[in-house]
């Protein structure tokens, strides 16, 4: 018994790092993007592989999370919405929380908390079992995925290069998906195509 002890946290922490690697692994650049079928707050279902031969950006949101509010009280995450929708990119906002947790805002609510803040995603897509997320290896919020209009993954990683929560640090901050669109729409290959994303856990 006491040798069982003595290697059970052994085992934990082996496990822990295979769960790591394969978290780490889903997802990356290159990669084919996970599809996915998920409602988006008014019920209407949104594939993502109905937007094949577009770009896609897709953002994990939880507006109780005070990175996610760095962005919005900004007006930081607004501004790329609509600067990216203004280029014929597809925007998606995925909130990954489970309905169990205080930070859950039913379907209604989170519509309601979008447009509340000016935001102009296409679709807020609610991911309550955490699938979508999982597929991702999403880990905070906010994290940000550009997929290309072939379905691969060409950016995954950090919204910029501030990683705080004061909204005064959105000035001078690298943005990592504005500069992944802007390279990507000139046909240039992503000079920086995954980052370690910062912020909240994302509440699965």
């Amino acid at each position: 018994m006491r040798r069982l002890l003595s290697v059970f946290p052994c085992f934990l922490y082996i496990l822990c790092l295979l769960c790591s690697a394969q978290s780490t692994a889903a997802a990356p650049p290159g990669q084919m993007a996970p599809d996915f079928s998920l409602p988006a707050t008014d019920g209407k279902p949104v594939k993502l592989s109905d937007m094949r031969g577009k770009w896609v950006v897709l953002e994990w949101v939880n507006p109780g999370c005070p990175y996610v509010q760095k962005h919005y009280v900004s007006k930081n995450m607004q501004a790329l919405q609509k600067e990216s929708g203004g280029r014929g990119v597809v925007w998606l906002a995925v909130n990954s929380t489970n309905p169990s947790h205080h930070d859950y805002l039913k379907p209604a609510k989170m519509g309601e908390w979008m447009k509340a803040q000016g935001g102009a995603p296409r679709a807020t897509l609610m991911d309550e079992f955490g699938d979508a997320g999982r597929a991702y290896s999403a880990r905070t919020t906010p994290q940000m995925i550009v997929v290309s209009p072939e379905g691969r993954v060409v950016y995954n990683g950090a919204i910029d290069d501030r990683r705080s929560v004061s909204p005064e640090d959105i000035k001078g901050a690298r943005n990592h998906v504005r500069a992944a669109l802007d390279e990507s729409l000139a046909g240039k290959p992503v000079s920086v195509a995954s980052t370690t994303p910062y912020g909240c856990s994302v509440k699965y």
